[in-house]
């Protein structure tokens, strides 16, 4: 059985956040793409347009002194949604952060438009990233 293209666009995208490939999201994400990110700490908020999430992206990696990974777990697809879920590890200031996360993208016409960020642990994140 062969996998959806759309769960196949989201492994790449997970190879690409993982090395730094940037031209990837240029590439496969919308130019009005929204990421939103939960919670009430440094990297919260609601990220518009292709810039601003890739950013994001970078104060991620900024913030870990590049130990943030994404490990993907599972994807599970169809044609407007993808469910990915990861396993998030990282450490910062003397903290490490290691739990489960899912993110799930929406996409139109083979391009990525909306990420919502759902965590397992809310509070780990809070802690890590406060």
């Amino acid at each position: 059985m062969s996998e959806h293209p759309n769960a196949t666009l989201i492994r790449r995208g997970y190879e690409a956040f993982n090395t730094g490939d940037i031209a990837f999201f240029v590439e496969s994400y919308a130019a009005d793409i929204v990421e939103h990110q939960p919670g009430h700490n440094i990297m919260s908020g609601e990220y518009n347009g292709v810039e601003a999430v890739l950013g994001f992206y970078g104060r991620l990696a900024a913030e870990t002194g590049g130990t943030f990974r994404a490990e993907l777990e599972q994807v599970l697809a169809n044609d407007q949604r993808v469910v990915a879920v990861h396993h998030s590890t990282a450490t910062r200031a003397g903290k490490t952060l290691d739990c489960r996360t899912a993110l799930l993208f929406e996409l139109r016409d083979g391009k990525v438009v909306d990420i919502d960020t759902l965590d397992d642990d809310v509070d780990a994140w809070e802690e890590f990233f406060c």
